[in-house]
């Protein structure tokens, strides 16, 4: 399976965790590890609070397509 989106890369270069993430939606650990390993993956909203938590632009959470 493809790699869709950047998550888990964003979290490392920020200095954050999973678990910080989890906290900060307000979701499950257990999802934010589903996303950060590709095995799901979050809808559009959550994307852009993410992004916004990271103070990124959600399009450098996405893996450009081919």
């Amino acid at each position: 399976m493809e790699d869709i989106n950047r998550i888990k890369v964003v979290l490392v270069e920020k200095k954050r965790t999973g678990k910080w993430l989890a906290e900060q939606l307000g979701k499950d650990p257990s999802s934010v590890s589903k996303w950060c390993s590709n095995a799901s993956q979050p809808d559009l909203v959550t994307l852009t609070k993410i992004a916004k938590l990271l103070d990124i632009d959600r399009r450098e959470l996405l893996n450009k397509s081919k």
